[in-house]
């Protein structure tokens, strides 16, 4: 299968830090993968390295064998881990202005999160509690027809039950020829959606492997977690 995401020797230095280590990592269409390690891993600068965010100190990195750009845009849905709409805005304004930005956009499907949320349209962003501006946030996301998703802590904020409904979200709403990356450190949370699984560890891949490959060997992707990391 061709790999929607290719890192090659990949290094990211802010100043004096390297962020990441000579990262060699290729990912493929169609799954659901785990970008998973403690904080400040280095998770957030490859999704971010991913998007076109930031560029590369050395080595390079490829979307769809392409460096990130303006045509890598058009197939990469990028869920930052900080919330970065407009609070004055009004929730059906922040559709209208996604649907004016990308033409894959669906509003039908987005009204339709929304309904099944009980959020309403009208309601200002700033006036919604932050587990609801989350979701609202996860829709924007998904309701477009990406070829890759990057989610960057998606579940971080937001209560138990509201976990299990945007992975159900995450789970029905995409592309199923896409891929779908989730950084986070709640492992356990998000394991039943995982096709396959990245550990990183202070700017170092440590793993790529699938979840049944795991499963095969009698564990957990959330107990090898603990293991590898002490947790």
């Amino acid at each position: 299968m061709a790999a929607i995401l290719e890192c090659r020797q990949l290094v990211k230095k802010y100043g004096s830090f390297q962020a990441l280590n000579g990262i060699d990592l290729e990912l493929p269409a169609g799954k659901i993968i785990g970008l998973l390690g403690p904080n400040g891993s280095g998770k957030t600068t490859l999704i971010k390295l991913a998007s076109g965010l930031l560029q590369p100190t050395s080595g390079e990195i490829l979307i769809d064998g392409m460096k990130p750009g303006v045509e890598t845009k058009r197939i990469v849905a990028y869920l930052p881990e900080r919330n970065y709409l407009e609070d004055r805005m009004t929730v059906e304004q922040m559709l209208k202005f996604m649907k004016d930005f990308y033409e894959d956009f669906n509003m039908d499907k987005a009204r339709e999160m929304l309904t099944h949320l009980d959020i309403d349209p009208k309601a200002k962003f700033k006036a919604l509690s932050k587990g609801t501006r989350e979701k609202v946030q996860l829709i924007l996301v998904m309701s477009r027809d990406a070829k890759l998703y990057l989610l960057d802590e998606p579940i971080g904020g937001v209560d138990p039950a509201s976990r299990d409904y945007i992975l159900d979200t995450i789970i029905k709403n995409y592309n199923k020829d896409a891929t779908v990356i989730l950084s986070t450190h709640l492992i356990a949370d998000i394991e039943p959606v995982l096709d396959e699984f990245v550990f990183i560890r202070k700017g170092d891949m440590i793993r790529h492997s699938t979840v049944a490959s795991v499963v095969e060997q009698g564990e957990t992707v959330d107990s090898l977690f603990r293991e590898v990391f002490r947790c």
